[in-house]
């Protein structure tokens, strides 16, 4: 048996899984936190890995690294950074966005050089920041890094990177495979330091001092398709802090609304993703609000009718980025004396947060993809009122694998890949999954009816 290790450098902490390269079955595990914040310095993304993998990787013939996508860690001639990295949830760049989009030429025309319209969270609208704001700092930059091409680096000594956490870069073309140095160029004032190598999806990246295989790598949206193994037809529904809806397909999106960011994936295909603000969050605030624990909450919110009595919940507690309504808060309607029942309350939470979700399914429809069933994931995907409702609203066979380290094993299974050398990567079976029927179709459509005449009430048709 040959093992390989899987690490996910998230916002929050380092998990690293290690799996039979040939079964991905996961036989040990370690986690490290980091800093709090939407900024950090890079040394503590080290540290965390350093002490998560610690007494774990002995053994271990090949590792990959999937990280938070978008965060601008721009480095010096000494490979020093010359600012905090900023990372994905840093909203300072916002405005940045907003100019760097009309410079390009608009929406439509970043949708087609880009695949995504600019936002706050793009590693291109953080230079754009850094050049406005601190141009003594952005004129020593000579390299600029994700957040793992410099854990690579760390790892290898390679400036590479893949494809897939390219493509939320903002100046990374999926449709034309290369790097847009004139957009590099536009967001940075006219600079252009040097990018990382771009790998081919089973290429590897290097090798460490003592001579393990790493691998090229990739995004954490895009870790946590290849470890859910996505194929034609599958819809992934993460419900986590915030909430994302993406798919694997054949051809490159371009969105000029902006609700969907046209990524490349981790296999060499591409990978179109809806984000949302409002997520399992929403649960946690109305249990808040009722008074009760989350397992409380979920009896509660199992122990209404669907459609919550009439009631129907607008969850845009945070504002709300799809639909693009950044300045919104959340909205209850419906209320009558016969309704007004924590139940439904519980009830109209769970369903106004899929309905949510729901959009961004009808977006990726809307674009062309296959929507045949919803594999849901994330924290939240583990409620029982969740998976009730999720299949009425999503009107789909809904699919809830167990709880697992999905992008930590996506990255793993790319190490295999790469240790391998073989055309495509192995096949690992999904653990115990949980499946879901449509049971009642037409509650569904009465549910999503409900929230569209909410939402036409409160923000009309076109917001």
């Amino acid at each position: 048996m040959t093992l390989v290790a899987g690490i996910d450098s998230s916002t929050q902490s380092t998990k690293v899984v290690i799996c039979d390269d040939t079964t991905g079955t996961v036989l040990r595990e370690g986690r490290a936190p980091h800093p709090d914040g939407t900024v950090a310095d890079p040394e503590s993304w080290w540290q965390a890995l350093t002490n998560a993998t610690e007494g774990l990787l002995d053994d271990v013939a090949a590792i990959g690294v999937a990280a938070q996508q978008h965060g601008m860690v721009a480095l010096d001639e000494q490979g020093a950074p010359v600012h905090p990295a900023l990372l994905w949830n840093d909203n300072r760049s916002a405005q940045a966005a907003i100019d760097l989009t009309r410079e390009l030429g608009g929406p439509q025309a970043c949708a087609e050089a880009i695949g995504t319209v600019p936002v706050a969270s793009l590693t291109a609208s953080k230079l754009r920041w850094l050049a406005e704001h601190e141009p003594h700092l952005a004129d020593r930059v000579t390299d600029v890094l994700l957040p793992h091409d410099w854990l690579i680096w760390r790892l290898t000594g390679e400036f590479v990177t893949d494809r897939g956490d390219a493509s939320g870069t903002g100046y990374w073309s999926p449709r034309e495979g290369r790097y847009r140095q004139d957009v590099l160029a536009t967001a940075f004032g006219g600079r252009t330091p040097r990018t990382p190598r771009v790998l081919a999806p089973a290429e590897a990246a290097g090798r460490t001092r003592d001579g393990k295989l790493v691998s090229a790598g990739t995004g954490d949206n895009m870790g946590a398709a290849l470890g859910l193994d996505v194929r034609p037809g599958d819809v992934v529904v993460s419900l986590g802090t915030s909430g994302t809806v993406f798919a694997s397909v054949d051809k490159p999106s371009a969105d000029p609304t902006g609700q969907i960011a046209g990524f490349a994936d981790a296999t060499g295909r591409f990978l179109p993703l809806v984000c949302t603000l409002n997520a399992a969050r929403v649960l946690t605030a109305t249990a808040a609000m009722l008074g009760v624990e989350m397992a409380e909450f979920d009896r509660v919110a199992c122990g209404a009718e669907p459609g919550a009595g009439g009631l129907a919940l607008l969850p845009y507690l945070d504002g709300e980025r799809t639909p693009i309504l950044p300045d919104a808060s959340g909205t209850l309607l419906g209320l009558r004396r016969d309704n007004m029942t924590p139940e439904n309350l519980a009830r109209a939470a769970v369903e106004g947060m899929l309905c949510g979700l729901a959009a961004g399914v009808d977006a990726l429809r809307a674009d062309g993809v296959e929507v045949a069933r919803v594999l849901l994931i994330g924290g939240a995907a583990q409620s029982r009122a969740v998976q009730v409702a999720a299949p009425l609203i999503f009107g789909v066979p809904v699919t809830v694998p167990a709880p697992a380290e999905y992008v930590a094993r996506g990255a793993a299974r790319q190490a295999a890949w790469a240790l391998a050398g073989t055309a495509q990567p192995p096949e690992w079976a999904l653990p115990g999954a949980a499946e879901l029927e449509v049971v009642d179709s037409e509650a569904g459509a009465r549910i999503r009816e409900l929230h569209h005449r909410a939402f036409t009430q409160v923000h009309g048709e076109t917001a």
